[in-house]
């Protein structure tokens, strides 16, 4: 499967975690307290982290790709970086860099 990825930086994460589940139709499937949220749905993977110096910003966007081997990010032309990644390298990442997530 692949699914459309795209990351924003937000003020309030238990805000905008009640918005995003309530206009995605679902909770999020990975949440570290504070810090991060990551919904899958059947077409996208959305992740908010807390940043409130750059809240309502684009991080990055990209493809989550069962056949992705690993975890790759490029930049475009226009300096917008692309990540491009498997589920499980993703999860792994989100260990490294947000701590253990709370399945919610």
């Amino acid at each position: 499967m692949k699914r459309f990825h795209i990351a924003l930086a937000v003020r309030d994460l238990g805000a905008s975690i009640a918005d995003y589940s309530m206009r995605l139709g679902q909770r999020p499937n990975v949440v570290v307290e504070g810090k991060y949220a990551m919904w899958r749905t059947d077409l996208l993977n959305f992740s908010i982290n807390q940043n409130a110096e750059r809240a309502g910003q684009l991080r990055h966007i990209g493809f989550e790709d069962d056949q992705a081997a690993g975890f790759t990010s490029t930049a475009d032309v226009n300096g917008i970086e692309w990540e491009l990644f498997s589920a499980q390298a993703q999860d792994e990442r989100i260990v490294e860099m947000y701590g253990v997530p709370v399945r919610a």
